[in-house]
């Protein structure tokens, strides 16, 4: 079923800067859908150009567009979300190698939208009706780098070429080198002849107009002291390369350090906020710009938002690792309101709930974000510290789908803590249909083949879950106690409570049935109502404890 929605249309159309608004109270209370817009709907043919028709086709663009989410604004409705995150807005290199661009992570112009997802009116359109839905629009922005528009001539002969490298150790051995994609050099990349070294390779702006493979715009990131020019990141555990190194496949690194890069960097995005209305960033390569940048970027960010009246502007990031004390530091001071919570990702639902690890993993992993994470909100900021807002996922564009891994138990379960743990959950479009696809293209592939089905088990769980994390206060802003974890796959329960309301939630992340007395801080003799998965009620014991069974890995919430 496809729920379409016609907005009204504001005076004077969309062809001018809309009126800046406020719709976020607290982001602890919102609901985060991911979407890649060229895979959720194409609502518009006029803008389909080198598209393909094959929905199994990954690697090409698909066709889906903003209009596509303006005409499924009754679905996300349907479904409870209320922020909607896109891809990156900004025009694109069409192509690479045999790739499309679809995913909008290839920047070439900082100033034009992608024409194949809608023209400026047309974005202004979608921000407009979603917030007629109250539903808030964040964009996914990159900052680290620009796409493969220029080549490193090595040679020196004008043209993107490959290198034959001999070793020098006289083993005989030969690299072939790219042009395009060199490898890392922490001098920079050097010209080689047949004489050995011949001082730092030159850079040469591509010029394919059919392609969009052009210098970017602005003029002045055209310039090529903007940039690292040392290659492609060779060893993820050198901060030299994750920061200065391009990232693999030749998108190449800018000079962030640079202050001129930064302001202008601070420019193009503080414009998009001016003429759209959004209400956050999501930053892509976070941990490959050094801190220094961010607490530059984001208190600037923050300032230009207040001073258009947008309060509580979200900035939160991609830093793409499991150890919880680097993502953590990207809160410091002056940084980003939040992360994208990859340390739980990988350490609680790949570690414990699919792979029946200690549920005591999860327990650690939350105490220790009060010492990894920023603890004080920050100036202008959203109005919380950021250990209070993490954000939470179970899957996403980068890492495969949940149910690529999991049975369907393991899934729901995820769901269950995703939807009632602290922070800010965000959902990956077409998790709530089912989708299964492995690593990246797999786990980008359309959603339109599902119908946009609203009766399906998995749909009608997620918005169960959405519904009731909004009708209860503490499983949006309540404190946590985690009461129950072991060494091994089992139980695992935590309680939340805000003012007068109080949820208890209890996981089995174990393979076999179980039974206990769960420890709880309602009052001996109350009688608490199951509030998922099913309709039933328990009755506290006079120690204070609930009696609780549980199949398989099942888990169940309960309040009074």
């Amino acid at each position: 079923m496809i729920l379409l929605f016609l907005g009204c249309t504001p005076p004077g159309g969309y062809e001018a800067d809309p009126e800046i608004t406020s719709l976020v109270d607290d982001w602890r209370d919102e609901v985060i859908y991911q979407v890649l817009t060229d895979r959720f709907a194409n609502g518009d043919l006029n803008n389909d150009f080198n598209v393909s028709r094959d929905p199994d086709d990954l690697a090409r663009h698909l066709g889906g567009d903003w209009q596509g989410l303006i005409d499924h604004a009754g679905y996300f409705e349907a479904l409870g979300v209320t922020t909607l995150w896109i891809s990156p807005v900004v025009t694109n290199v069409e192509e690479d190698a045999g790739v499309a661009g679809y995913h909008g992570y290839w920047a070439q112009d900082f100033t034009q939208p992608n024409p194949h997802f809608g023209d400026l009116a047309k974005l202004r359109e979608l921000v407009d009706v979603m917030h007629q839905r109250d539903i808030k629009v964040v964009v996914d922005i990159v900052a680290n780098h620009v796409g493969q528009l220029f080549y490193y001539d090595i040679n020196r002969n004008g043209q993107p070429d490959e290198q034959v490298w001999n070793a020098t150790d006289g083993s005989g051995e030969q690299e072939i080198v790219s042009e395009w994609d060199p490898p890392f050099d922490s001098r920079g990349i050097q010209s080689f002849t047949s004489l050995g070294e011949a001082g730092e390779a030159p850079i040469t702006w591509v010029d394919m107009p059919e392609l969009n493979r052009m210098p970017p715009v602005p003029s002045e990131f055209a310039d090529e002291s903007w940039y690292n020019r040392r290659g492609r990141v060779t060893d993820w555990a050198v901060t030299e390369q994750v920061e200065t190194g391009d990232f693999p496949g030749g998108l190449k690194d800018l000079l962030t350090e640079n202050p001129n890069v930064q302001q202008a960097l601070i420019e193009v995005y503080a414009d998009w906020i001016t003429r759209t209305n959004i209400d956050g960033y999501r930053i892509d390569t976070v941990k490959h710009v050094e801190h220094e940048t961010w607490q530059v970027f984001c208190p600037a960010i923050r300032q230009h938002a207040a001073s258009l009246g947008k309060e509580n502007f979200f900035l939160f990031g991609e830093v793409f690792d499991g150890d919880d004390q680097l993502v953590g530091s990207y809160t410091a001071p002056g940084e980003l309101d939040s992360l994208a919570y990859f340390s739980q990702k990988y350490q609680v639902f790949d570690e414990v709930i699919r792979d029946g690890g200690a549920t005591s993993k999860i327990a650690s992993l939350w105490a220790s974000r009060s010492s990894n994470w920023g603890t004080v909100e920050h100036e202008g900021g959203i109005g919380l510290a950021p250990t209070d807002v993490p954000v939470n996922f179970i899957d996403n564009h980068d890492v495969p789908r949940l149910l690529s891994g999991t049975d369907e138990d393991g899934f729901f379960l995820s769901l269950l803590l995703l939807f009632t743990e602290p922070g800010v959950p965000v959902l990956y479009y077409g998790t709530e249909q089912g989708l299964d696809g492995a690593n990246d293209p797999a786990n980008r592939e359309p959603i339109w083949p599902t119908g946009y089905d609203t009766e399906s088990p998995s749909f009608v769980a997620v918005a169960e879950l959405i519904a009731l994390r909004q009708s209860r206060p503490a499983l949006q802003r309540g404190d946590v106690t985690v009461l129950a974890s072991g060494d091994a796959a089992g139980l695992f329960a935590f309680e939340r409570a805000v003012d007068d309301d109080r949820v208890l939630v209890v996981l089995n992340t174990a393979d076999s049935a179980m039974e206990g007395d769960v420890p709880t801080a309602f009052s001996p003799g109350t009688v608490v109502s199951v509030l998922w998965p099913y309709v039933g009620t328990f009755t506290v014991a006079s120690d204070g404890t609930l009696p609780v069974a549980l199949d398989a890995r099942a888990g169940l919430v309960v309040g009074s």
